[in-house]
């Protein structure tokens, strides 16, 4: 499976197109002029990087998303992780727990996750 190395610029520029797409690439000027303060020349650059990793399509001036939104964010959480806890879920749990209880519900669920996700 390919893995989306993206900037936070990056990142950020995908949220404005999923917000809005399918969107052509002048409204998508205007967005990120509003949104990200950015000139067109810099959401062209970030538009064609994107189109060039795969990420984005830009079919006749409509520019949509080739890469479903769930994928990009587990390939973002997954190398966090990687970076800031050495690839270990359980330390960025308690990190990201940070002292606070689950409801009964939220543990439900984890377990059922967890089993689910669990190596035989």
């Amino acid at each position: 499976m390919e893995q989306y190395h993206l900037s936070d610029s990056e990142y950020r520029f995908l949220q404005v197109v999923w917000s809005a797409e399918p969107v052509g690439s002048g409204d998508l000027v205007r967005l990120c002029a509003g949104e990200l303060g950015w000139k067109k020349s810099t959401t062209y650059t970030v538009l064609k990087k994107l189109c060039e990793k795969g990420v984005l399509k830009n079919e006749s001036s409509m520019v949509s998303s080739a890469v479903p939104r769930e994928t990009v964010a587990g390939d973002a959480a997954e190398a966090f992780v990687e970076k800031a806890f050495g690839g270990s879920l359980p330390g960025f749990l308690t990190a990201f727990m940070g002292g606070r209880k689950l409801t009964g519900q939220e543990a439900e669920a984890l377990r059922r996750l967890i089993d689910q996700y669990e190596e035989g």
